[in-house]
């Protein structure tokens, strides 16, 4: 059997390899088996590792560290013992190679290792530390950068998310040249908050902290470092509303020397700094950090390299009235997923708007009659990569010069009415995809239910199916209600003969109540639901919620807000400090005064 352990002095290099994990199930090394009886001290070579928190501590050591994972009815592996003193007497490498026993009885990190029999060895390796072939010419050049990235996993609180103080701690973070990889928000189930938290398990106060962090939505990110360069000596941040962020106030200024640059703060440092770190939690050990990332995120592999992008589309008139349909295909042809999508008559403020760039031209006026004359169609759009390849597929804003440089694109393809410019737009960036996405379409939010007889996997698809629609789920908890509660949900029936039948299946269990945001969304949530009687939802919309989960018309899996008025009222009496995204817009579909820059 070969062990990473025969080391060389040319076997080494710097890197900046993040620490990783390489397993190995060795069984009947030499013979042994794992010897019984708990470690003494005459495995004095081998450092003793029984608590999460000097597990954590052992992976700071720089360089190499070979680990024997036991438990205490099975002691760690004597027989290795041998071969551990002879390398480590050869190798003379008393900073670059550890030896540790570890038991996974108490250690969170290797519970996935408890009730095995046979011998387990990890292998920990710092970042300082390469392996690389040395029969391999690199040409003098020095080792390329590591394509492993650095990922931290940060918890932002439900009463941050509550509060929308989530979109001020993101910004923050993308601020200061971070970058969220994925996120999510979730309700966090009670082992998954004592996982997270197991170094403060011991706390007096941690079994309320358990039931705070559990009674709302958290919104989890993963975070990497980014590649932006810090600034070196003599660099000055040139924005003054940034400064106050960026100066510590307790410290003299550190002199940097030339060429040197300066050490990025780690998140959670920085989070301490900017006074927001009461609102979430960051996790940086890497072992931890994999583990809650195949928790939470089990696709995250497969998607981080996906940079999904959601743009507005509008279709003038002329285009959506006589070749909507040919547009629509190709789109979808292209990889865009098509979220939302509205006929709207533009108002010629809107129109001008819009048009600004052609303002000089002779045929502005020709322009703006047309595209104010009926219907536009506004589309949101996403895909991975979305805003580039959507401007590469609408082509340039002339049809001249389309039809000569981009015969095959929307501008050239679907040139209408004579007018010389594209009939369709989308956004610009980013950024200003976000506000037209607002503007023309303005969220809006309603009150739903997934009932108790539910099972968690019935809920969990559920769940998908409410994101896969595009609603954002903006609050969510767990409730076991009572009476008093039913009646703020339900206050519209409870003179009805069947109120009672309704109190009852409703208190024989916990419900999943939560608030869903998005344009529309008491209709849609509605049209998701499906017909209030289960059989009736199987023939008349079978994809339907109720016609998928419902068992009777009592126990039909779900339960939504008939109206707006219904909606808001339902959401204040059980979420009291919920904040509607657009508060003066919720019970209105008006759209505000357009600004676009």
């Amino acid at each position: 059997m070969v062990l990473l352990l025969s080391l060389s002095r040319d076997q080494r290099g710097p890197t900046s390899r993040p620490l990783g994990f390489y397993l190995l199930r060795a069984q009947g090394i030499n013979g042994g088996q794992k010897a019984r009886g708990p470690v003494t001290a005459a495995s004095f070579l081998q450092a003793v590792v029984n608590t999460q928190s000097l597990w954590d501590e052992m992976l700071q050591n720089k360089g190499l560290t070979v680990i024997d994972v036991y438990q205490a009815w099975c002691g760690p592996c004597k027989a290795m013992q041998t071969l551990f003193r002879k390398l480590k007497n050869e190798l003379n490498e008393d900073e670059l190679l550890h030896f540790a026993v570890a038991e996974a009885d108490n250690i969170v990190t290797l519970q996935p290792f408890r009730d095995k029999c046979e011998p387990v060895f990890l292998f920990s390796v710092y970042h300082e530390i390469l392996f690389v072939d040395p029969d391999e010419d690199d040409g003098g050049e020095a080792p390329s950068e590591s394509v492993d990235q650095l990922y931290c996993i940060t918890i932002i609180k439900p009463d941050a998310v509550t509060s929308r103080k989530s979109q001020e701690i993101k910004q923050k973070i993308i601020k200061a040249g971070f970058v969220i990889e994925m996120e999510d928000k979730r309700l966090l189930t009670e082992q998954q908050v004592r996982d997270f938290y197991h170094r403060i398990a011991d706390q007096p106060d941690f079994e309320e902290f358990v039931l705070f962090m559990t009674s709302g939505l958290s919104h989890i990110l993963v975070v990497s470092q980014g590649n932006e360069e810090q600034p070196t000596l003599g660099e000055t941040r040139p924005n003054p509303e940034t400064e106050d962020e960026e100066i510590y106030e307790d410290h003299p200024a550190v002199v940097i020397p030339p060429g040197m640059k300066k050490k990025r703060d780690s998140l959670q440092e920085y989070l301490e700094r900017q006074h927001i770190s009461q609102f979430c939690d960051v996790e940086e050990t890497v072992t931890n950090v994999n583990h809650f990332i195949d928790v939470f995120f089990p696709d995250f592999k497969n998607m981080k390299n996906l940079k999904l992008e959601k743009i507005l589309a509008l279709l003038w008139p002329a285009l959506f009235q006589e070749k909507k349909e040919d547009v629509l295909k190709i789109i979808e042809d292209e990889g865009f997923k098509i979220l939302m999508q509205r006929q709207i008559v533009l108002s010629k403020e809107e129109a001008q708007t819009l048009c600004k760039e052609y303002e000089n031209e002779d045929y502005f006026g020709k322009l703006i009659e047309k595209m104010t004359s009926a219907p536009s169609l506004a589309l949101v759009l996403v895909r991975d990569h979305g805003l580039q390849h959507w401007k590469e597929l609408i082509g340039p804003s002339s049809v001249q010069k389309a039809k000569e440089s981009v015969p095959e694109s929307f501008c050239a393809q679907f040139a209408m009415e004579g007018l010389p410019i594209n009939q369709l737009y989308g956004s610009d960036s980013l950024e200003a995809a976000e506000r037209e996405i607002q503007y023309f379409f303005p969220p809006q939010s309603t009150l739903a239910l997934l009932k108790p007889h539910l099972t968690q996997e019935q809920r969990e698809e559920i769940l998908k199916l409410i994101r896969e629609a595009g609603f954002e789920i903006t609050q969510m908890k767990e409730m076991l209600l009572n009476e008093e509660e039913v009646e703020k949900i339900y206050s519209k029936i409870k003179g009805k003969d069947f109120y009672q039948d309704v109190l009852e299946m409703l208190t024989e269990g916990p419900s999943l109540v939560m608030v869903l945001t998005r344009w529309n969304a008491v209709s849609d949530w509605r049209r998701l639901m499906g017909p209030v009687e289960p059989e009736e939802a199987k023939l008349l919309s079978p994809d339907s919620i109720r016609a998928r989960f419902g068992r009777s018309i009592l126990k039909n899996a779900v339960h939504g807000s008939s109206n707006t008025y219904e909606a808001m009222e339902s959401i204040n009496r059980i979420f009291e400090d919920f904040v509607p995204e657009n508060p003066e817009r919720n019970l209105k579909m008006e759209r505000p005064i357009l600004k676009f820059t």
